[in-house]
């Protein structure tokens, strides 16, 4: 008897199914190796949390350079300022997870915004691919031509002679300059007023013009300012002193043990990145950091890194512990 027609289509049917199911099974596994061996394939987006010409620029625009070399694919720096930082965050982190958006975070977007805003549209350590912590740069305890400060000891306990009656300037509430003071002054038991100005330039205007007796400023906006003499470091806030300026000691070791603050640059994706794609550039970035990018981010006056993911990691928790009561004991808050 011949079988019938169901009967005999059927067999096929089951026999195809079941090697289309094995070939799924066999091929799963290689689907995100394959995908990481063909990126990059087109240009990758580098997204900067702040307007041109800024801080971020410096780290952003050489490191998309040397990038653009080193994985034959253009490097395109995207500046999206606005919110201290949380538009491009949020960019980034709804941002498809296949290597070809990246983001520049510093101190601020990872380790202080989260206390600054009552709410803000991203999760530093949830909804980011944590690939390098490129580097630091220090902040410079500064003070104006006429005020009689040569050391932190003298601006201590000139500070302390008179509760309030210094002023000091800042890039906002709840910037680095601002929250930099803040550290210092919970650390030191000083009283200083502050007074927030919407730049770094409009402050050091009022600096030169003896309107403000201080402030702290990063080493773009004040080396030149130093070697004319028109206002005097006193001391810089990271744990070693700067190669950039290093005759100027570091505040710890001029008299306040265990002071440290700094802006850092960490590269990130989002959520959900290919590993390899993670691997591939967290070595491609230590790579030049022994390099070319290292030495022109000396010459930049930053501190070169190369941390990788789980170190950056533990060191933005440890980064946003900190900022956190410094923040809370500033009552700085911006919505």
């Amino acid at each position: 008897m011949k079988p019938s027609p169901t009967r005999a289509s059927t067999k096929p049917a089951a026999g195809r199914r079941a090697a289309c199911l094995l070939a799924a099974a066999l091929f799963t596994p290689m689907a995100g190796g394959a995908l990481a061996q063909a990126w990059p394939a087109k240009p990758i987006r580098l997204i900067l949390p702040y307007g041109p010409g800024g801080g971020s620029d410096v780290v952003a625009r050489p490191l998309g350079h040397h990038l653009s070399q080193r994985l034959g694919q253009q490097v395109l720096v995207d500046n999206r300022g606005g919110a201290n930082g949380n538009i491009a965050m949020e960019m980034v982190a709804r941002a498809p997870a296949d290597g070809y958006t990246l983001g520049l975070a510093l101190t601020a977007q990872l380790a202080i915004n989260p206390y600054l805003y009552t709410k803000i549209p991203y999760d530093p350590m949830k909804d980011f691919a944590l690939i390098n912590l490129l580097g630091s740069a220090p902040y410079f305890l500064t003070v104006s031509k006429g005020t009689p400060a040569n050391s932190l000891d003298d601006f201590l306990k000139l500070a302390r002679a008179k509760p309030g009656a210094m002023t000091y300037g800042s890039t906002g509430n709840g910037s680095g300059l601002h929250l930099s003071m803040e550290l210092l002054k919970s650390m030191s038991g000083i009283d200083i007023v502050h007074a927030p100005y919407k730049s770094a330039g409009a402050a050091m205007t009022d600096m030169l013009g003896e309107q403000l007796q201080a402030m702290f400023v990063s080493y773009g906006a004040g080396v030149g300012h130093f070697k004319a003499g028109r206002v005097r470091p006193l001391g810089a806030t990271t744990a070693q002193r700067s190669k950039a300026l290093p005759d100027i000691p570091t505040i710890a070791e001029a008299g306040l043990k265990g002071y440290e603050s700094s802006v850092w640059y960490a590269l990130l994706g989002p959520r959900g990145m290919p590993p390899e794609i993670v691997k591939r550039l967290n070595t491609e970035i230590g790579s030049l950091i022994k390099a070319e990018l290292g030495v022109q981010f000396e010459a930049d006056g930053i501190t070169p890194s190369g941390a990788g993911p789980e170190q950056l990691a533990a060191f933005v928790r440890s980064e946003s512990q900190k900022w956190g009561k410094v923040v809370k004991q500033s009552g700085a808050k911006l919505d």
